[in-house]
């Protein structure tokens, strides 16, 4: 490894990260985090903004919002973020992982935040707008961001400008931001976008398919599945020439959101959790050199009266792995619950934790469960320091060491407002998660709460998770 003060940005090795093998400007623990919060659909006519909230159990302004940085305009839709540099710059002495990259969904703006001056109180350093990526890449809905080994951003976009899908990247320059146009080279382009994770070693980026902007943008209609607007397919992509050469298909309606490689950089293997149809596939390459998926878990579907459909899926919506590579972690958003498997074994994963955290199945509420493969009866409602919270678990993040995962329960303003409408009204929260490293284990922090209903300008919908010394979805090694 190199030494301390001749690295850049991150850690030598995913081990490395997790074990504490810290460098200069990281620590040992998470004590900043920084949530988008988002005001579209809620009523208020304010400006999304970014929270930095206070984790260190320490610190007298514990479990607090210590700072909100508003964005200029209205109606973003603030979702996903990704850094300037992560650890794939590593070797690179020159880089600093000062800068925070905030797509917005709705808007197409990109924001570009200085966490690096003052970690407690991020500033604005750069507005990328719209009609950049509309002129230099006939794209919009820019939804995640990672930083390559070059320095440049790699951007992932769910359509063009005028709504339809479309499986496009744009190409940030990593200095000035400027839009340098699309990555993908060739004329094959899939018709539809939206995750992402790359792999030089085995030469490849893996892509997913969400839906169509213009379908989904203002909530769920089960018939647009039908009508082919919702995705199926693991996208292939050659990572030297930056062409499209197979589409992994994953069935009807599946949809495929969150994609994630194992950490190890040797691994030509990962996972990639499906919303509607309820399962998560493990995709690997083949002794051909081509690539395939196998489904290695499935969360059956309750049948239900009192809801959209008679058969209420899990919603699968965010995923991870620990550093270690020896957990992986999902939400179901509908159901209500986190679960941890043990994937020692990638090809048959062990459920080894499980808390339900709210959710459209809670005793008391509208819906009845009259047929459930998994639980003998309905969960309770699920109550933190006398606060009864609505809707359910969705983007995850945790702690480098695995001990710690931190939930959020906002999916996206459209679809929060058709399926949990209390949450619009109430806000959402941010929870924490003691891991079990060892046997495996979910259990929840009584003591750490943050009500995002509480925000001075009203309730607000609080969505991805960012540490300052980068987290396990956001550094790549190579």
């Amino acid at each position: 490894s190199a030494k301390c003060g001749a690295c850049g940005p991150g850690y030598a090795s995913p081990l490395d990260a997790m074990k504490g093998k810290f460098w200069a400007g990281s620590r040992p623990r998470e004590e900043l985090l920084y949530l988008p919060c988002i005001y579209r659909n809620t009523g208020v006519q304010k400006p999304d903004y970014l929270a930095t909230v206070d984790v260190a159990p320490q610190s007298p302004q514990y479990c607090q919002v210590i700072h909100r940085l508003p964005m200029p305009y209205l109606q973003d839709e603030l979702h996903h973020s990704g850094w300037n540099a992560c650890s794939s710059c590593f070797g690179d002495a020159t880089k600093s992982r000062n800068l925070l990259i905030l797509p917005s969904l709705i808007s197409s703006r990109i924001y570009v935040v200085d966490v690096g001056t003052d970690p407690r109180a991020p500033r604005l350093h750069k507005v990328v707008e719209p009609v950049e990526l509309f002129r230099k890449g006939n794209v919009a809905h820019p939804h995640t961001s990672h930083c390559l080994g070059t320095g440049d951003i790699l951007i992932s976009c769910l359509g063009d400008p005028a709504g339809n899908g479309k499986g496009s990247f744009i190409l940030l320059d990593g200095k000035t931001f400027e839009v340098k146009g699309n990555w993908e080279k060739g004329e094959k382009v899939p018709s539809l976008g939206y995750d992402f994770w790359y792999q030089p070693r085995h030469n490849v980026l893996l892509s997913t398919e969400w839906g169509v902007p213009k379908a989904l943008r203002d909530g769920f209609d089960p018939a647009d599945v039908e009508k082919g607007h919702y995705g199926r397919h693991i996208n292939v992509w050659d990572w030297s020439t930056h062409t499209f050469i197979q589409a992994v298909d994953l069935g009807k309606g599946s949809i495929p959101l969150e994609i994630r490689f194992l950490h190890d950089p040797a691994a030509a293997e990962g996972f990639v959790g499906c919303a509607l149809s309820g399962a998560v596939h493990r995709f690997y390459r083949t002794q051909k050199g081509d690539w395939a998926a196998e489904k290695v878990i499935e969360v059956p579907s309750k049948k239900v009266q009192g809801w959209l459909l008679p058969d209420m899926p899990g919603l699968i919506t965010d995923i991870l792995i620990s550093l270690d590579d020896r957990f992986l972690y999902f939400s179901n958003w509908i159901h209500g619950d986190v679960r941890q498997y043990d994937i020692s074994n990638t090809r048959q994963p062990k459920l080894v934790g499980q808390v339900f955290l709210g959710g459209s199945i809670a005793k008391g509420g509208p819906v009845t469960v009259v047929e459930d493969k998994e639980l003998q009866c309905q969960p309770e409602p699920f109550v933190i320091q006398g606060k009864k919270v609505p809707g359910g678990p969705q983007m995850l993040q945790l702690s480098l060491d695995g001990k710690r995962l931190y939930v959020t329960n906002s999916l996206y303003s459209g679809w929060d407002k058709q399926f949990y409408p209390d949450l619009l009204r109430e806000g959402s929260v941010m929870l924490q998660i003691d891991v079990d490293t060892e046997r495996g284990g979910l259990k929840v922090n009584k003591n750490f709460l943050v009500d995002f209903g509480r925000e001075p300008d009203g309730p607000v919908l609080a969505h991805e998770m960012r540490y300052p010394g980068g987290d396990c979805t956001s550094d790549i090694w190579l």
